[in-house]
């Protein structure tokens, strides 16, 4: 489950904000919205490996999620004071994002750990160098 969950983990760190200021930036102008749900990760990253888990996001998750139906796009933030990464992925439907397949996250999964383990000359038995921390998903106001 925390594979599964540190996959999805693909996407954005939003420091200090509120959920409206975040929302508000998507907002078109008649008021409405152009995302219908954003997938909210957090996952530690220390800032040794910074550049190794935006070398790792480039070459696994950045190139898939733009591949996937209902995909608009996605933050990825990095917050010095708790060395964590926060992924805001904005889809177009919940639907759609939960009608990816576990098995395809979990294959992106796994090649984003071998990537950052590559990047950061880690053996390759080792766990996941950047592990989940939090998982949620923030709704339009």
């Amino acid at each position: 489950m925390i594979r599964v969950a540190t996959l999805m983990s693909v996407a954005l760190v939003l420091m200090g904000q509120s959920a409206d200021v975040r929302f508000a930036a998507f907002a078109d102008p008649d008021g409405g919205y152009d995302v219908a749900v954003i997938e909210h990760l957090r996952i530690s990253v220390p800032e040794q490996g910074r550049e190794a888990w935006l070398e790792a996001e480039r070459g696994s998750w950045e190139p898939w999620l733009a591949q996937q139906s209902g995909f608009l796009g996605r933050d990825l933030l990095w917050d010095p004071d708790t060395e964590e990464g926060t992924l805001l992925i904005r889809w177009s439907s919940r639907q759609a994002w939960k009608a990816i397949p576990s098995e395809q996250v979990e294959e992106v999964q796994a090649r984003f750990e071998q990537l950052a383990r590559n990047a950061m000359a880690l053996p390759q038995t080792m766990d996941n160098p950047f592990p989940l921390v939090f998982e949620g998903e923030l709704l339009p106001p």
